[in-house]
């Protein structure tokens, strides 16, 4: 099963407050773990919606707006993709993850589709150029 690990932004993160040197050693090592225990495909940091764009789709229209964005609590300040066997896999690691920020936050899991999940949607040719894509990626 994969799933996304979302850091929810803070207003530290939004305002562009960086982690200590512990924090980033902590992380260091946490991810460390992550990836001995074969759980860790990818992880970043992102910087604050300030640097960031949106874009709003209505049809054929899209709009672009620039950051920072309102609602904090909607907003990501890092993620990880994790391979694990279950949800409850993925909550206890996240439970010993050193807490991302100088104060309280939280981080949501979230499963990730898979092509089984579509049913008869995801015809044969669509699940090839899948695979073909994904192994595009893979071989970067």
């Amino acid at each position: 099963m994969r799933v996304m690990v979302l850091v929810k932004a803070t207003l530290e993160s939004e305002s562009g407050l960086l982690p200590s040197t512990e924090l980033l050693e902590a992380m260091t090592k946490f991810n460390e773990e992550l990836v001995n225990a074969g759980i860790m495909l990818a992880g970043e940091g992102l910087q604050p919606s300030c640097n960031g764009k949106r874009v709003a789709f209505k049809g054929a229209d899209r709009t672009v707006y620039d950051g920072p964005f309102e609602e904090t609590a909607e907003l990501i300040a890092g993620y990880w993709l994790w391979e694990v066997r279950d949800m409850a896999e993925a909550v206890e690691w996240v439970k010993r993850c050193p807490n991302p920020m100088p104060g309280p936050s939280e981080i949501e899991i979230r499963p990730l589709y898979e092509a089984a999940d579509f049913g008869d949607a995801m015809t044969p040719e669509i699940a090839e150029a899948e695979d073909r894509i994904r192994k595009r990626i893979s071989d970067r």
